[in-house]
C-alpha cells in the first residue's frame, strides 16, 4: 500500500482522465492519493472529486495567488471533518517583491494556526523559502508538517527533522541533486512520497502521474541503500501516521 501525499488531480490536463489516472496509481500499489485545492474553486472540486477511498482531499491556496484567501479559511472550517490537512500553504520567494513576501508571510501564519487549531496537519509549499518557512513554522509551533517537495538545503530540513516534521519526495528527484542530498541527509522514518502531479515529473516539461511515485521509492532505495520493500513500508506508515487515513 503506498501513498501519494500530495498532488492535483483536478488539475486541467487530467480532466475527464481522472478514472484512468488513480487506476494507473493502483496498478502500482497506490491505495490512497491526497488531492490539493488550490483556491475556493478548486478545492470545491476536490471536495467533490473525494471518495475517501482512493481520493483524500487537502485545501490550500498557493503562496503567489492569495485573493480571497479568507474564503479559502472558511472553506476549511466547515470541511476540517472531511479534510486530511490543510494546503499547500506557504511561502514563494522565487520571484516576488518584499511586499508580497510580508503578505505571504502573514497569510502563511494564519493557515499555520489554523491547521494547529483544527488539529490537522499542514502541508507546505516553501520554493526558494525553505529556511523561513521552517523558522516561521517553529516560532508558531507547528507540530504536524508536511514540507512539500522541500527545495532548501538538507541543514535546514534537519532542523525540521528534530521538530518531527516530514518531507515528501516528487519524482523529480531524477533530476535533482538538491532532492537526492536530502534523501542521503534524512532519516527514513521523516520521508514520504508525492508525486505533485501534474508537475515536478521525472522528465522536464512531461505531465507528471501519482504512479510516478514508483520513481521516488526507486530513488530513494538506491540512495539510502534500503531495499524498495523497506521504503514503502515505512513511508506508508508515516502517511497514514501524520495524515489518519485509514486504508481497508
Amino acid at each position: 500500500m503506498l501513498v501519494d501525499v500530495h498532488c492535483h488531480l483536478t488539475d486541467k490536463v487530467f480532466q475527464d482522465k481522472l478514472d484512468e489516472i488513480v487506476s494507473e496509481a493502483k496498478k502500482i500499489g497506490v491505495r490512497a492519493l491526497v488531492s490539493s485545492g488550490l483556491g475556493l474553486i478548486d478545492s470545491l472540486k476536490v471536495l467533490e472529486i473525494s471518495d475517501y477511498r482512493n481520493i483524500f482531499p487537502s485545501i490550500g491556496i498557493m503562496p503567489y495567488e492569495l485573493e480571497g484567501y479568507e474564503e479559502v479559511i472558511e472553506l476549511i472550517e466547515k470541511n476540517s471533518d472531511k479534510i486530511v490537512a490543510v494546503g499547500e500553504v506557504g511561502l514563494d520567494y522565487h520571484i516576488y517583491t518584499a511586499v508580497d513576501r510580508r503578505l505571504q508571510e502573514k497569510v502563511f501564519i494564519e493557515f499555520i494556526n489554523l491547521a494547529e487549531r483544527l488539529d490537522l496537519p499542514i502541508i507546505v509549499h516553501s520554493r526558494s523559502a525553505g529556511r523561513y518557512a521552517l523558522e516561521i513554522l517553529f516560532k508558531h509551533n507547528a507540530e504536524k508538517v508536511i514540507m512539500h517537495a522541500f527545495d532548501g538545503s538538507a541543514s535546514h530540513a534537519i532542523e525540521g527533522v528534530r521538530k518531527g516534521y516530514y518531507f515528501s519526495i516528487p519524482p523529480s528527484i531524477v533530476r535533482s541533486q538538491q532532492k537526492q542530498k536530502l534523501v542521503k541527509r534524512l532519516p527514513i522514518e521523516n520521508l514520504l512520497l508525492e508525486s505533485d502531479a501534474p508537475a515536478l515529473s521525472p522528465v522536464l516539461g512531461e505531465v507528471n502521474k501519482p504512479s510516478n511515485i514508483k520513481i521516488s521509492i526507486e530513488w530513494i532505495s538506491r540512495l539510502k541503500n534500503i531495499s524498495t520493500g523497506k521504503v514503502e513500508e515505512v513511508t506508508t506508515e508515516n502517511a497514514l501516521k501524520i495524515l489518519k487515513i485509514n486504508l481497508i
